[in-house]
């Protein structure tokens, strides 16, 4: 898959057992693969609605061109792991996110899944998102399922929170099952940031690495306070969001604004990390009806990022605060890995969303197969 952000193509090959249970499971290899930086800018250009005037043959070209993509990084993968075409059961695509409209039931992530079948000789799962969709959900989010399958607890109270452009959580109360669980998008992470990063630096860097800039400076109260105050974060789940409402059109705003006033540029990171940060402990405070939290375990882009980590940490001390390879899924790899399960049971034919987060009206198996 290819996340919010636009700036990899994530791989992964993992063994699960031949039914519908979760454990134990095995990933067997993983690798990001750099998306070049005009086709990010065509993808992020596409999705905020600022293509050509020729948007259709735009589209077209998108979708060929990641399909070869996600079918290169799927071979290479391949290699890499020593093993044939012919031990992998199925390929599972998300695909890219170019829109996402659940008020309108409509959610388009492209990446040619027959392409995928033709150059790797694999059965593709595509199209996870419409099924859902169709079944009265908002198509997101679904890797709770995978979140729930492979990371509950009967003796912890665990919030999964993935930070990729958008923060996403999902609740697992110990011991409670799938009724228990609580899952939906928050706001942005890190796609402010690494657009305002962009911009303050005329496109030189593309995130803050290592989360420098956001140590460096420091929290602007008024804005933050500002940015808390968004209707999407007072709506009650389910509820999702993607770069068509958290985006480049935000980012310049805030950019000119700072500007404008002559402040620091690193002031201007660092309060957009304490906004994901304090979103996300304002969204469990509000919706979790108060159940006590043992383990926040992070995955995405921001696990790799110590200025959101250190935030979070102090926002939920005492609860602990890691990455999710504490419990052996490497965070970059995690999305990947559950699309990847979601594809194993599109073939054995059994659900693989929770209705609870979605909103769907009933369990539906999400997935269109294309053949080898």
């Amino acid at each position: 898959m290819s996340g919010t952000s636009a700036d990899a193509v994530d791989a992964a090959i993992v063994e699960w057992p031949d039914d519908a249970e979760a454990h134990p499971f095995r990933l067997v290899a993983y690798r990001e693969f750099g998306l070049d930086s005009d086709l990010r800018r065509r993808i992020h250009l596409l999705a905020a609605s600022e293509s050509s005037s020729n948007t259709l043959r735009d589209l077209g070209r998108l979708d060929v061109e990641l399909g070869e993509a996600f079918a290169a990084a799927a071979l290479a993968v391949l290699r890499e792991s020593h093993l044939d075409r012919e031990d992998i059961e199925g390929i599972a695509s998300h695909g890219q996110t170019v829109a996402h409209f659940p008020d309108l039931g409509s959610s388009l992530q492209v990446g040619n899944a027959s392409i995928i079948a033709e150059r790797t000789g694999c059965r593709v799962v595509a199209d996870f998102r419409s099924r859902d969709l169709a079944a009265g959900g908002e198509g997101a989010p679904l890797a709770p399922f995978f979140h729930h399958a492979t990371m509950a607890s009967a003796d912890e109270g665990r919030l999964v929170l993935n930070l990729g452009g958008i923060a996403n959580v999902t609740w697992l109360p110990r011991g409670r099952g799938t009724a228990g669980v609580r899952a939906f998008d928050v706001g942005p992470a890190n796609v402010l940031v690494d657009e305002v990063v962009r911009l303050l630096t005329d496109g030189k860097q593309s995130m803050d690495r290592d989360g420098r800039r956001a140590r460096a400076g420091q929290t602007d109260g008024a804005l933050l306070e500002r940015l808390l105050d968004d209707d999407f974060l007072q709506r009650p789940p389910p509820k999702s969001t993607g770069r068509e409402r958290y985006g480049p059109e935000q980012a310049a705003a805030l950019v000119r604004e700072w500007r404008e006033a002559a402040k620091e540029d690193d002031d201007l990171v660092a309060t957009l990390v304490a906004f994901s940060v304090t979103a996300v402990r304002q969204a469990a405070d509000r919706w979790l009806d108060g159940e006590p939290i043992d383990r926040v375990l992070v995955g995405g882009g921001g696990a790799a990022n110590p200025a959101f980590m250190s935030g979070l940490s102090e926002a939920f001390a005492p609860a602990s605060c890691e990455s999710m390879l504490a419990i052996g899924v490497p965070p970059d790899a995690a999305e990947a890995m559950a699309f990847s399960l979601m594809g194993r049971n599109a073939l054995l034919g059994i659900p693989n969303h929770l209705p609870t987060t979605t909103g769907a009206r009933r369990a539906a198996i999400l997935g269109v197969v294309v053949p080898a």
